[in-house]
């Protein structure tokens, strides 16, 4: 249970929890969590009025979007919001969500979970006394700048958020954070998942030594370079940087090219690194670089990347393992993962539900959550129960 200092405080709210089809699992985990911690609770204000509804079986709201044959849909919300400080959440990432139109089986895309995510928001507003979006991956995050004649999604959709009444957005490790600038005077949180990625990989890899003699981190291109600096800094080691060389000249599926990968950091000298980056997309570039740091004499290679899309499948990174150029690759819960991916000897998938429920019931208490966007006091109490500091 967590450090509960804020308790005390009158809630905004009776909590609503509203999870979209594609992101049930990861609700229901954060669902229990909040169950558990507020009937386990001895405050002695829960049985006053501010506190109605507060100890309770379920805080789901149901919300369905059912669609019609010919693909089109809407939102039903079956029990009352009037009142609620709703929390939506969104996985505009999971493709195994399917619906029928015309006949043929459609699986859902981003823009699908977002449009269902503006009906949900439809058919809470004006009643819900509060509505907040907690949307891990940012829906066209990497669409958060204009090169000559483009459109600017990610800007016009947090635009259209707010203009509906969303009050805030959450969301975790945006690809450029500086896309809140579209919206400057409302609240949006973008959270780093360190932690638990440090969490993860102390838990699951007994022998490994975080420090400057045994290990460095990496940033595979110079956009990851303050995820990477962060983690080196909260270690108290090295950080090394790949510049990507993109032939300009020539595009291939909405990109440049990449030339080559040049290294930039101290000798590696047979320590272990870790990779770091906000999402494994198709795989190419992350285990090119793994190519080059081997070239290099590193040891131990570790992916860390907060959302594993692996858009390509899992052939090449069970290739690269076999091959000994990887050796584990941490990507969180808060996308869909394939069962497939779960069964991978390599895989380690970094639990989020624990604190994105935590981010939720302190939201609710209108307390702050400044220590969970930068948890570093946290970091060095799990590396001390590991005995690494």
């Amino acid at each position: 249970m967590p450090k509960e200092d804020y308790i005390e405080t009158i809630p905004v709210g009776p909590l609503g929890i509203v999870s979209l089809k594609g992101c049930a699992k990861l609700g229901s985990a954060v669902e229990d969590y909040i169950v558990d911690w507020r009937n386990g609770r001895d405050n002695e204000h829960t049985s006053s009025l501010a506190f109605s509804g507060y100890r309770r079986e379920s805080y789901h709201v149901d919300a369905v979007c059912p669609r019609f044959g010919s693909g089109e849909a809407k939102c039903a919300i079956s029990n009352t919001v009037r009142g609620l400080d709703i929390y939506i959440l969104v996985d505009v990432c999971n493709y195994s969500i399917t619906y029928n139109m015309f006949g043929y089986e459609n699986h859902m895309s981003p823009d699908d979970h977002y449009q269902d995510l503006k009906r949900v928001i439809q058919a809470c507003a004006g009643k819900a006394h509060r509505i907040t979006v907690i949307m891990p991956f940012l829906y066209e995050g990497r669409q958060h700048k204009r090169s000559s004649r483009e459109s600017l999604d990610c800007a016009v959709a947090l635009q259209e958020l707010v203009h509906m009444g969303v009050d805030s957005i959450i969301t975790f490790d945006a690809h450029d954070p500086r896309v809140q600038n579209a919206i400057p005077l409302n609240n949006f949180d973008t959270i780093m998942p360190t932690y638990q990625f440090i969490k993860a990989i102390l838990k699951n890899v007994p022998d490994i030594k975080m420090n400057a003699d045994n290990m460095m981190i990496i940033s595979p291109d110079e956009g990851a370079m303050n995820r990477a600096v962060y983690f080196a800094g909260v270690l108290g080691v090295d950080v090394g940087m790949f510049y990507k060389r993109r032939d300009y000249a020539t595009v291939v599926n909405g990109k440049n090219p990449i030339v080559a990968h040049e290294y930039l950091g101290r000798k590696l000298d047979g320590k272990d690194v870790i990779i770091v980056d906000d999402m494994i997309s198709s795989g190419e570039s992350m285990l090119d670089v793994a190519s080059e740091l081997k070239k290099r004499n590193a040891g131990r290679i570790f992916v860390a990347s907060t959302f594993g899309l692996f858009t390509d499948g899992l052939e090449k990174f069970d290739m690269a393992y076999e091959d000994g150029l990887i050796h584990k690759v941490i990507t969180t819960n808060l996308v869909y993962q394939t069962p497939e991916l779960l069964k991978r000897p390599y895989y380690i998938s970094a639990d989020m539900s624990k604190y994105v429920a935590l981010i939720i019931d302190k939201l609710n208490h209108d307390a702050s959550i400044s220590e969970l966007l930068s948890p570093t006091d946290r970091i060095k109490q799990i590396l001390e129960k590991y005995g690494q500091i």
